[in-house]
């Protein structure tokens, strides 16, 4: 193929631009015989074509000449192995929503062909190329950790098994980094009372994270600043939620490095009921 066509071929185009542009029938030598293969009634030579296209990392070639094999042949071995590379052309291109989906349905289609495993591990991968940094929704990270886990759990002796528990831990790592954010972004924000329930949830649910000591630093410090922005008739209530974190904090992490700052909410906490206590004596 020229530079022109080369450049449909394997570049960032949509497959659809491309096969529109090819079916116009570009005047140049290679895109002609892009259209003698697309016109050809011989699926032998379409099929062959195509993998070679894809061989040669033109994912975009390969894409329609797989499509019209796969729907034209189906029934056969032919077929068979085409959705399996149909699968790869759309992984080739970097649509892992798309290969995700063709790499399943093999998987799920044809349980006891060799490549069944391979298609179920590619499908997982796909979702583990989803998943987006730890700002954003999760949902497909939690979707490639349920993936990854029904491979393990349906090819248990896979060559891949220790790999797709590194990648699950990475995920977890990143829901757990994801929890913490969002606990912490109510703090930020002044909701201290949705602090206090974000951060316990998080510390339930990873129990192993590394923000563990941070967070139960910030419960304490959360109920010490919901107290004082409470009305005068919650405030004994919410000092001592806040000295009852204390304790619950200085049990688990005596040696913090949060332990200087805790104990000075501590005593502020302190000093508050006794002044409430003797308030309320007087009156």
């Amino acid at each position: 193929m020229n530079h022109a066509c080369k450049k449909f071929a394997a570049g960032p185009f949509t497959l659809v631009g491309f096969t529109l542009l090819i079916l116009a029938g570009l005047s140049n030598s290679g895109c002609s015989e892009y259209n003698k293969i697309m016109k050809s009634t011989d699926l032998d030579y379409k099929y062959e074509r195509a993998l070679g296209f894809l061989d040669s990392n033109k994912c975009y070639g390969a894409l329609p000449i797989l499509e019209e094999v796969v729907s034209l042949s189906r029934g056969t071995e032919q077929s068979i192995d085409a959705q399996y590379h149909f699968a790869e052309a759309h992984r080739c291109v970097g649509d892992n929503y798309l290969a995700r989906y063709y790499f399943k349905s093999f998987a799920k289609t044809f349980p006891n062909d060799p490549r069944a495993e391979q298609a179920q591990f590619e499908s997982a991968m796909c979702s583990y190329r989803l998943s987006p940094k730890p700002s954003l929704d999760q949902m497909e990270t939690e979707q490639a950790i349920e993936e990854f886990q029904l491979f393990m759990d349906r090819y248990p002796a896979s060559a891949y098994r220790d790999s797709c528990q590194s990648m699950v831990d990475g995920l977890r790592r990143k829901l757990e980094i994801k929890s913490f954010e969002s606990a912490h972004l109510y703090y930020h924000t002044g909701k201290y009372k949705s602090a206090v329930i974000a951060f316990e949830n998080a510390m339930k649910e990873y129990p192993d994270t590394p923000f563990r000591e941070k967070m139960q630093w910030l419960i304490v410090d959360s109920y010490f600043k919901y107290a004082l922005l409470s009305t005068d008739r919650r405030k004994l209530e919410r000092y001592n939620d806040t000295i009852e974190a204390f304790l619950t904090f200085v049990a688990r992490f005596p040696e913090s490095q949060y332990m200087e700052l805790a104990q000075a909410v501590h005593e502020k906490s302190i000093y508050a009921i006794d002044n409430l206590t003797a308030n309320q004596t007087i009156e």
